[in-house]
């Protein structure tokens, strides 16, 4: 999460305090918002606009920039990340989990920590501080390219055939063109021609790697801000996926719901409008949303002292949304939840030194505000009692190590939902 999700207000439309274009709008007008708190700033990037054609909107706060875009559905957006009031990275996940407005190109700017943050909520472009006049033309200029292009272009790198030809029918449309290569060395040939907007790359590929493919384009300062998200099927270690994090922005692992989340990645980094997509693209990602929503900004505690599972369930719940926090042994976990009582679900490994995973349960459930917090059991063997000897113990549900991921978010969902 980026920031506070906010909520319109519509009494802040009657605002308008930098002398905006919002009575001047006629049917085909282009418009872009500005939000941005230093009016001296603002007005500038106001001038950029309108010396494009653009008619302008603009908002001194977040809350204001919300009420504005909500009403009037801009064709680009450029937001501060701080605003007066709200922080302005609430704006931008606002408008980025918004399936209505999440298409809107937004150019954020930001300090250099959190450039990589914005980019990966879906930002067009992030502008570092202190800010040039020249720089903001760019960023202008760029925003205003990018919505009168035409198709959005994605580039796939596969080395399986049969993957990329069913990449292709799962992700293009009329509104994006799809190249697919097998190599990188075919990837990189690409890249030196018209510009991508995203690129999917897989990492198990012949000669250069996916990793090595990946370091090569984003360290390329021309390809700095291009949207990457690795889909793999590879078992990533804690090493790989730090190494894949410091470039990629996004991660999808092959697994059941992988084509609902390539297709919702990709739709969100290429800006790809709700109602260009195929009524089974429409429905793919709205499923998702629905299915997804019950993760978004819960918190879940691990309790367990196997460090390689801990890390592999908290990757899985940290990208449906979820706030992960993690305790080594059972009297950590009772210390963390004396400390952090608004804990949504517990994970508890019932093999532990100490306090044990049952032990543990029977001291939570002691406590009358627990009764009802889920507690899901994870155990390294599947022996003939042990569901039933975790119930006894107060717990809600039982799950076998090596968990299966698929299982414990169908799992999960279930016991949120309660």
């Amino acid at each position: 999460m980026l920031g506070k999700p906010l909520a319109p207000e519509p009494a802040l439309l009657l605002l308008n305090e930098l002398g905006d274009d919002r009575c001047d709008l006629e049917p085909g007008h282009r418009q872009l918002l500005v939000v941005e708190s230093d009016a001296s700033l603002a007005r500038a990037i106001m001038r950029l606009g309108r010396e494009r054609g653009f008619k302008v909107l603009a908002a001194l706060g977040a809350d204001a920039g919300m009420a504005l875009a909500s009403e009037f559905r801009p064709d680009a957006i450029v937001v501060d990340s701080e605003l007066s009031g709200s922080d302005g990275l609430a704006l931008l996940e606002y408008l980025k989990t918004d399936v209505d407005k999440r298409h809107i190109p937004v150019g954020v700017i930001a300090d250099a920590d959190r450039r990589l943050p914005v980019l990966r909520a879906g930002a067009r472009a992030s502008l570092e501080k202190p800010v040039t006049p020249e720089m903001l033309t760019e960023m202008v200029d760029d925003l205003v390219t990018f919505v009168e292009r035409g198709p959005r272009r994605l580039l796939i790198v596969d080395d399986d055939e049969v993957e990329r030809n069913s990449l292709l029918e799962l992700l293009g449309g009329s509104d994006v063109e799809v190249t697919a290569v097998a190599s990188s060395e075919e990837a990189i040939a690409e890249l030196e021609g018209p510009v991508f907007d995203c690129l999917v790359l897989d990492l198990k590929l012949p000669q250069m790697t996916g990793f090595a493919l990946l370091e090569k384009v984003k360290t390329d300062a021309r390809f700095r801000d291009l949207p990457v998200i690795v889909h793999t099927g590879k078992d990533l270690t804690r090493r790989e996926e730090t190494r894949l994090t410091k470039y990629a922005e996004s991660i999808v692992l092959k697994t059941v719901d992988a084509p609902d989340r390539l297709l919702n990645e990709t739709a969100l980094f290429l800006h790809r409008r709700p109602s260009r997509l195929g009524s089974e693209q429409q429905r793919m990602i709205e499923d998702l949303y629905h299915a997804e929503a019950v993760f978004g900004g819960r918190r879940v505690l691990i309790v367990d002292d196997d460090v390689r599972n801990v890390f592999a369930l908290t990757s899985a719940l940290e990208a449906r949304g979820m706030e992960v926090l993690y305790a080594e042994n059972g009297v950590e976990g009772l210390e963390t939840l004396a400390k952090e009582p608004d804990i949504d679900l517990v994970l508890m490994d019932v093999m532990m030194p100490g306090l044990d995973g049952y032990d543990t349960t029977r001291a939570i459930r002691s406590q009358p505000q627990f009764e009802h917090l889920p507690i899901i059991a994870l155990t390294a063997k599947a022996m003939k009692g042990d569901r039933e000897k975790s119930i006894a113990a107060g717990m809600s549900d039982y799950i076998a190590k090596p968990v299966d991921i698929e299982q414990l978010l169908a799992l999960t969902r279930v016991w949120l939902q309660r």
